[in-house]
């Protein structure tokens, strides 16, 4: 029980340090939005802006993924201490978090990437949401998503920690990372087009920050994860279609 505790208060001082991060950061920016301070939509990026636009989403899918991720956690910290007689069991889980955690900072980078872009393009408002169209575009594209055989794989692995465990068990502390890893990119592959979501209401939009993690949590909990999942595809690709009507 001790162990599990430690995990437990390790998992939500992770997400809340990020959640605080976030809260933040959001404040500051809508402070500078209202005094003027917004930097112009145009302005290059330098090295150092591409730095802290990765921290931003990195910070972001810590904030926004580990609690999701924690019902796995909890189960492969308990398997593995029942399985071990030496004492490392804390090292291990905090390896396998580790492995998830490199597979969303991957994510972050392309999503910084995909950022840079886009503001180099000009498709960015420096509230940091995309144009009307490109925002229809991605709803349209999430919601498709939610009914490909590739959604329902990921989500499947995601739903079920011991399932996961018993097809997936690797010996060792080598083996903890790479199960994490492995976890991390069934959750990628579950999640990535709804975390591009961000972009539609703004990188920063709090309130759609936690309307996306709270989905995402609901999603792989809920025993009907595969039909909340379908429902709100269908809600995305209505909602798109009604975006890029109101664009045209």
């Amino acid at each position: 029980m001790r162990d599990r505790a430690v995990v437990v208060l390790g998992l939500l001082g992770v997400a809340g340090l990020g959640w605080l991060y976030i809260i933040r950061l959001s404040r500051e920016m809508s402070a500078m939005a209202d005094m003027g301070m917004a930097m112009p939509q145009m302005t290059p990026w330098g090295p150092t802006d591409f730095l802290l636009v990765f921290l931003m989403w990195a910070v972001m899918m810590v904030a926004m993924m580990v609690p999701s991720a924690s019902p796995m956690i909890l189960v492969f910290a308990t398997v593995n201490r029942k399985r071990l007689a030496d004492h490392t069991p804390l090292i291990r889980t905090g390896l396998f978090l580790l492995g998830y955690l490199i597979v969303w900072a991957g994510y972050s980078l392309l999503a910084a990437l995909g950022q840079w872009g886009l503001h180099s393009a000009a498709l960015i408002t420096p509230a940091t949401a995309v144009t009307p169209w490109l925002g229809g575009l991605l709803l349209l594209a999430a919601g498709a998503y939610q009914f490909t055989p590739l959604k329902d794989a990921c989500l499947s692995r995601c739903q079920s920690p011991f399932g996961f465990i018993l097809t997936q068990w690797r010996e060792g502390a080598r083996g903890a990372l790479v199960m994490g890893l492995r976890h991390g990119a069934f959750c990628v592959g579950c999640c990535w087009v709804l975390m591009a979501l961000l972009f539609v209401a703004g990188v920063m939009n709090l309130l759609w920050v936690a309307a996306i993690a709270a989905f995402v949590l609901l999603e792989k909990v809920l025993p009907v994860g595969r039909l909340v999942s379908r429902l709100a595809g269908t809600i995305l690709i209505v909602g798109g279609a009604w975006l890029l009507t109101a664009a045209l």
